[in-house]
């Protein structure tokens, strides 16, 4: 073989070796090119779920905040017109405790309820003696009907008539706009063992109290319906 085959040979063998290079690197550049696509798009896919979570939890916030808001306007709402509704109800008392100073205009009939009242509290206590407290104005009338009252409770309880002591510390007067940011008491009695332990408060107002305590559902019921729960 002379120089010029060996030459040829070896020309061959270069670009042989130089076009398996350029197929070697064609190789690693579109596997690289692949990859890094793959890198890439699951780059982006994994920031589109960033950005959807963050969507999504943005939205649950504020789906969250508008249920709060709406509650807090339903509650205030409710009380609004729960004040309302008490309003009126309160408004009814206070025109009832006017009404309770006209009880004692005629005095005839107040006298007379003045004994059942003074009765009434006898049979609750049932002591053999009692201190009875009443209004500084109702003294007279008070102590024109102890006998007659003492004689029914006795005959009511077949017992010996009770003793009656009236206190000489007095119920507050009638309410009027000299003291209508005192103590008032719109008429009634008053009665006490002697020891003080027992007590019953049968005053007007004690009365309408525990009536008005007592109708208030149905009160509130004529008033604004059936409310549901």
């Amino acid at each position: 073989m002379n120089d010029s085959d060996v030459s040829k040979q070896i020309q061959q063998m270069v670009r042989f070796i130089r076009q398996e290079a350029e197929e070697k690197a064609n190789e690693i550049s579109v596997s690289a090119e692949e990859e890094f696509n793959i890198e890439k798009l699951q780059l982006v896919e994994a920031e589109k779920k960033k950005i959807r979570q963050e969507y999504e939890r943005k939205e649950k916030q504020v789906e969250v905040r508008k249920k709060i808001e709406y509650s807090m306007q339903l509650n205030a709402s409710r009380i609004k017109v729960l004040q309302a509704q008490d309003d009126l109800v309160n408004s009814m008392k206070e025109n009832a405790s006017k009404e309770l100073l006209s009880v004692g205009s005629s005095q005839n009939n107040y006298k007379n309820l003045l004994k059942n009242l003074i009765v009434q509290s006898l049979l609750r206590l049932k002591e053999p003696s009692v201190l009875l407290r009443c209004r500084k104005e109702d003294v007279q009338l008070v102590e024109s009907v102890l006998d007659s009252a003492k004689e029914e409770y006795a005959e009511k309880a077949q017992v010996h008539q009770p003793e009656i002591v009236v206190d000489k510390i007095y119920l507050p007067p009638a309410p009027s706009k000299k003291n209508e940011h005192d103590r008032y008491c719109s008429g009634g009695v008053v009665l006490a063992s002697r020891d003080g332990k027992i007590v019953f408060e049968n005053t007007l107002d004690a009365r309408l109290d525990v009536v008005f305590r007592k109708k208030l559902p149905e009160i509130r019921k004529s008033l604004f319906g059936q409310i549901s729960a």
